[in-house]
C-alpha cells in the first residue's frame, strides 16, 4: 500500500480529500494534518510515502514545508493557480499539482499517475536509458516551440486536464491567468503532442468556436 498524508487547513476538506484516497486502491490514509509544523512532525514519525499538499495553512506556507521534506513524495492541492507558485513548487520537487477545486475522478487519475511510476522505479536497474528517463518524468519528446515555456505549457496543461471537459482559448486564458493568444498557442502545441484534441462547436451561423479538450 501506498501510504498518504493529507494535509489541508480546513477540516471537512481533509475529510474529503482523504474519502477521495480512499477509494483508490493501493492507497491508504495514514493522517491527516492541518497546519505545516504538524505536516512536518507527522513526516518525521510516521514516514508516509506521498504527501498531499496544501499552500494556504495558518502557520506555514505549504511552499516553505515543501522545501523541508525529505525522502517522502508531495502532491501539491492548491487553489493557487498563479505562474509564479506553480513554477516553485516544481522546481522544489512536487511530483504534480492539483488546482482546487477537483473532483475524485482527477485527484484518483493523478495517484494512479504516481503509482505507476513508482512501480517503473522499482522495476529499473541500476542504470537508466533516456527513454526511461523521459517516462519518469514524463517528458514530451516534441520540443515546445519557440517563445512557449514548460512551466506555463504545465499549467495549461494541468487547467484543461482539471476542467473536466472541453474549454475554449478564452476560458482556458481565464482561468490560468494568461491571455487568450497565449492560452490559444499552447493549446495547440498540446494538440500537436497529442496530449489534448480540438473539437469545433457549430453554432447557429458563422465559423465553429474551437474547443480543446485534454486526452493526456
Amino acid at each position: 500500500m501506498i501510504r498518504v498524508l493529507v494535509v489541508d487547513d480546513d477540516f471537512m476538506v481533509a475529510r474529503i480529500h482523504s474519502g477521495y484516497v480512499a477509494r483508490v486502491p493501493g492507497f491508504e490514509v495514514v493522517a491527516v494534518a492541518h497546519t505545516g509544523h504538524d505536516a512536518l512532525s507527522v513526516v518525521r514519525h510516521l514516514r508516509p510515502d506521498l504527501v498531499l499538499l496544501d499552500i494556504y495553512l495558518p502557520d506555514l506556507s505549504g511552499l516553505e514545508v515543501l522545501k523541508e521534506l525529505h525522502d517522502v513524495d508531495v502532491l501539491m492541492i492548491s487553489a493557487a493557480r498563479d505562474l509564479p507558485t506553480v513554477r516553485e513548487a516544481m522546481r522544489s520537487g512536487a511530483v504534480n499539482y492539483l488546482i482546487k477545486p477537483f473532483t475524485a475522478a482527477a485527484l484518483s487519475d493523478r495517484l494512479q499517475q504516481y503509482a505507476t511510476a513508482r512501480r517503473r522505479l522499482t522495476a529499473l536497474g541500476p542504470e537508466v536509458g533516456q527513454d526511461e528517463v523521459d517516462r519518469m518524468f514524463g517528458a514530451v519528446k516534441t520540443p515546445l516551440p519557440k517563445g512557449l515555456s514548460s512551466a506555463t505549457c504545465d499549467l495549461v496543461a494541468e487547467t484543461l486536464r482539471a476542467a473536466g471537459g472541453d474549454l475554449s482559448a478564452a476560458e482556458a486564458a481565464q482561468l490560468a491567468g494568461l491571455s487568450r493568444v497565449s492560452a490559444r498557442r499552447y493549446l495547440e502545441h498540446l494538440c500537436v503532442v497529442g496530449k489534448a484534441e480540438l473539437r469545433p462547436r457549430y453554432g447557429t451561423a458563422g465559423r465553429p468556436e474551437h474547443r480543446y479538450r485534454w486526452i493526456g
